[in-house]
């Protein structure tokens, strides 16, 4: 029998800069900023997979297209990215309203 290997987990990298392997405070600008890249990534992957959606269903309509799975693929991509976006938004309107309700 084969032996099995299985692939360990790797960090996942958000924004442009390379996010350290050891987890650092982040405080200041440099927070500021990778909040900021997230969620500029995150517009920007709805505008792309919307863009691409368009794109799919304008080559089916004109015939130009013999599979129809590559729309309802962009159709389903497009969807991720907005759902992720309504998720990081709600998650940090959560975060704002808990930070406004701690008493000093």
């Amino acid at each position: 029998m084969d032996e099995m290997f299985i692939t360990p987990i790797q960090l996942m990298h958000i924004g442009e800069s390379q996010a350290p392997a050891v987890a650092e405070k982040t405080v200041g600008q440099d927070g500021v900023s990778m909040f900021k890249s997230i969620f500029q990534s995150a517009i920007e992957d709805v505008i792309t997979t919307d863009q691409d959606l368009s794109q799919a269903e304008y080559l089916l309509t004109t015939g130009q297209i013999d599979d129809p799975a590559t729309v309802t693929t962009a159709a389903a991509e497009a969807q991720l990215a907005v759902d992720l976006l309504v998720q990081l938004r709600n998650r940090a309107q959560e975060a704002y309203t808990q930070l406004m309700n701690i008493n000093i």
